[in-house]
């Protein structure tokens, strides 16, 4: 994170947001289940195992269409590099107007699972060689590199390399708590506003990606 440019780190944040939106909206439609943090949805499938309860089989749902999400987001990546991002962001915002306007038409089940492509997509955004280079819905990594940043410039390190990984997290917060704000007037049609801002966020995309392509 600290190695990318400014408008990189802001594009993270903004994604980050989001994520943290989608989540929350999809958190309290699932009854505290995810649509993109799949250690918890491991830690739920995990515990539904041990007491029996449906859950573990709608928690490994969720991990499989995540994955599957990530594979759909790669696989779109390399079919069209040099435009990676924007295309990617211009898939989530498909994916996401589709749960939107799926659960409109009463089909909960599909919207959900639309929701959860995206969000598996969305972490593709950042990827190079194969790996991903910022992670936008698992936050706990992100938090391990802002207290070691923390750390070292309590010994004398960089004075405010510790700041990108702190707005990567504000931003999931920050979009979580307006995701959990909307719902209620809203519902799943929240991610209308969620598909638009991923439309809008592939523009400054496809501004930086050609030229680091080049």
């Amino acid at each position: 994170m600290i190695r990318q440019s400014s408008r990189t780190r802001l594009l993270a944040a903004a994604l980050s947001m989001l994520a943290g939106y989608v989540d929350a909206v999809g958190f309290i439609e699932l009854g505290g289940l995810f649509v993109s943090f799949m250690s918890g949805n491991s830690t739920r499938l995990a515990t539904g195992i041990v007491d029996g309860s449906g859950a573990a089989l709608t928690a490994a749902t969720l991990v499989l269409l995540f994955v599957l999400g990530v594979v759909a987001g790669t696989l779109l990546g390399r079919t069209v590099p040099r435009w990676r991002r924007p295309a990617i962001l211009i898939l989530v915002a498909a994916l996401l107007a589709g749960a939107a306007a799926l659960d409109r038409h009463g089909l909960f089940a599909a919207a959900i699972a639309a929701a959860v492509l995206a969000m598996g997509a969305e972490n593709t955004v950042f990827e190079r060689d194969g790996e991903v280079q910022v992670g936008l819905t698992y936050m706990t990594g992100t938090l391990v590199k802002l207290g070691q940043r923390i750390a070292a410039t309590l010994l004398g390190g960089e004075r405010w390399g510790w700041m990108p990984y702190l707005l990567l997290w504000l931003g999931l917060v920050v979009g979580a708590v307006l995701g959990a704000a909307v719902h209620p007037w809203l519902g799943l049609g929240s991610l209308w506003i969620a598909a638009a801002a991923a439309l809008v966020l592939a523009i400054p995309a496809a501004w930086r990606e050609p030229a680091r392509s080049a």
